[in-house]
């Protein structure tokens, strides 16, 4: 597993002293340019404690492994921050891969003022994760994203630098996620007492369904019509101690109900987690991009949209297909590019992409799809075979039979995951050339 590593130098270090939370920022992008240390916001937050709780516990998921949770030097990744212009959204991608959170602070959250709009790293080091642990209700809390020049001089050259690893197969997680999260609704809800109850009461291991069930969200251990996977329940840790705080609990699953997101409303806020369907399994490998990855026209498409996009809250496809002039899906094609290249991200309580920007390299969108690459490989060998409906790509290891009707292979991949990881190297393959042989008699 190959790895790219990110460097973080921040001017200071983030802290929280007399009510004043300054957090320090690391390169990125704004809307007035690539900056080194943007400046977004600074302001009040008007529900302290909660806040405080649930970005503790969005720092949190960036330090966990769920699955062998041995400690590892070097892992150690700081969240990510945009701010949207009436909102504030924090990110992070646990090590392991396999879970995702983040938290929205609205606009009812927030009092201040927005110096820009962009993305950018936030220094979240064990000093200040101790002061927002000891934020209390009747605490004031000023918030301040970027470090102003007064601050940053008062420090005597307190200079960070960071240097951490990003794994291939975290980077490619970060942007399934998105996609995935995309192709989910809403599946149950609770209020009040009764979504407290039900956490609490959730099993600490194994693999559950739920399901809602009048006013109520039920417990199963097998599969129903309409039911959320839960595979370890334990991922969903960092929700209890914002369980005080809760309005409602939502629930969200795609139809095969595989990957689960848990959201939490609080005042003036959202903290959503997203969960891979198995503890040990992350977002990776889950091929959900591949398709529309896979033809020369969502490249083009991406770059078109991604210049039309100016850190909005919430992206308009219509809007975006008219300013554009290309039809609304592949504005969806080109949204999944632009989500590959960690440029943008979904919410679902808006059911809505929002514009972000992470400090990836779009060039390396086919380098972290390895299964893709291969697929062009094939193409460009001249291995794939049109028949019809049908194709025989021809490998290494022997011919493949391709169903393009149901995205059936005869190859051993798929046979172990019958598309539930989406299509294999051979599908893709035959699928590249279906789709340029459909250009050619235009």
């Amino acid at each position: 597993m190959t790895s790219a590593t990110q460097a973080y130098t921040y001017a200071a270090p983030s802290s929280l002293v007399d009510g004043r939370l300054g957090l320090a920022t690391s390169g990125g992008r704004a809307l007035s340019g690539p900056a080194v240390a943007p400046r977004f916001f600074s302001g009040v937050v008007t529900q302290a404690a909660p806040a405080a709780a649930a970005l503790l516990g969005v720092a949190d998921v960036a330090l966990a492994r769920y699955h062998q949770p041995q400690a590892r030097p070097g892992w150690v990744r700081d969240p990510v921050v945009t701010c949207n212009g009436d909102r504030l959204r924090f990110e992070s991608f646990s090590a392991c891969g396999g879970v995702y959170a983040r938290l929205d602070l609205l606009n009812g959250a927030l009092d201040g003022e927005v110096f820009d709009r962009g993305t950018t790293n936030v220094d979240v080091n064990a000093p200040l994760r101790e002061a927002l642990a000891r934020i209390g209700a009747r605490d004031p809390l000023h918030l301040g994203v970027g470090l102003d020049e007064l601050v940053v001089t008062t420090m005597d050259g307190a200079v960070v630098e960071k240097k951490v690893p990003l794994p291939e197969r975290w980077l490619r997680g970060f942007a399934e996620v998105q996609v995935i999260a995309s192709g989910m609704d809403q599946r149950g809800e609770l209020t009040g007492m009764a979504a407290v109850r039900f956490l609490r009461g959730l099993p600490k291991k194994g693999t559950v369904w739920v399901s809602q069930a009048g006013r109520e969200l039920k417990v199963s251990d097998r599969q129903v019509p309409g039911s959320v996977r839960l595979a370890g329940p334990n991922r969903l840790g960092t929700l209890l101690p914002l369980l005080r705080f809760a309005k409602s609990l939502r629930v969200y699953g795609p139809a095969d109900a595989a990957s689960s997101a848990w959201e939490l409303e609080l005042p003036g806020m959202r903290y959503t987690l997203t969960l891979s369907p198995e503890r040990w399994r992350g977002f990776s490998g889950e091929g959900a991009v591949l398709d529309d990855l896979a033809t020369d026209e969502a490249e083009n498409d991406a770059d078109v949209v991604g210049m039309l996009l100016n850190f909005e809250p919430e992206v308009e496809i219509g809007l975006l297909a008219d300013r554009a002039g290309i039809p609304a899906d592949r504005v969806r094609a080109a949204l999944t590019q632009l989500g590959v290249a960690g440029r943008v991200g979904y919410d679902l309580a808006e059911a809505a992409h929002f514009h972000r920007e992470l400090p990836y390299d779009k060039d390396n969108v086919i380098l972290l799809n390895p299964r893709l690459a291969k697929a062009r490989k094939l193409v460009d060998a001249g291995a794939v075979h049109l028949e019809g409906e049908s194709a025989t790509v021809h490998t290494s290891g022997g011919a493949r039979r391709v169903s393009l009707a149901d995205g059936s292979c005869t190859c051993e991949w798929w046979w172990d995951h019958r598309g539930s990881r989406g299509p294999c190297k051979h599908v893709l393959a035959a699928r590249i050339v279906a789709s340029a042989a459909v250009e050619v008699s235009r």
